[in-house]
């Protein structure tokens, strides 16, 4: 089965990345695999305060399942699989591993990061440049 990866890290560019790669997925009958990739000390709700590792994979974790939950109600699933997966690292590193078995990824041209002026933050330039399959960059 075809399997569409898309990066998500709660901006409204992985809000509109996931949206166009689920739209893909239910024209192509194609898995959608939505990948969160945090990494210590993870900027969520706690950041400046000194937590376990273990709370901070967890707000990661709420991250994923909220996105998801905030899409599946604007969304009708249109019989596209879903599967999700939380990884922990260098966000590029994470979705271009992720690459390897898929026949698409998608990104947002821009996440969280600091520079608004920029066209292409980091990350999706990173996996643009590196990824082992097709590359979709939603603006």
């Amino acid at each position: 089965m075809t399997v569409i990866v898309v990066g998500i890290d709660g901006s409204q560019a992985s809000r509109d990345a996931l949206r166009w790669a689920h739209e893909e997925a239910r024209l192509r009958n194609a898995a959608l695999r939505v990948v969160h990739v945090w990494v210590y000390p993870y900027l969520g709700p706690r950041t400046g305060v000194s937590e376990p590792r273990e709370l901070m994979e967890g707000d990661a974790t709420k991250l994923l399942v909220g996105e998801l939950e905030r899409f599946r109600a604007e969304v009708p699933d249109g019989g596209v699989p879903v599967e999700t997966r939380l990884l922990e690292g260098s966000a590029a590193d994470g979705l271009v591993a992720e690459s390897r078995d898929a026949d698409l990824v998608v990104v947002g041209t821009r996440g969280r990061g600091g520079f608004s002026s920029l066209l292409l933050g980091s990350v999706s330039a990173e996996v643009a440049h590196h990824a082992r399959c097709p590359v979709v960059l939603v603006r």
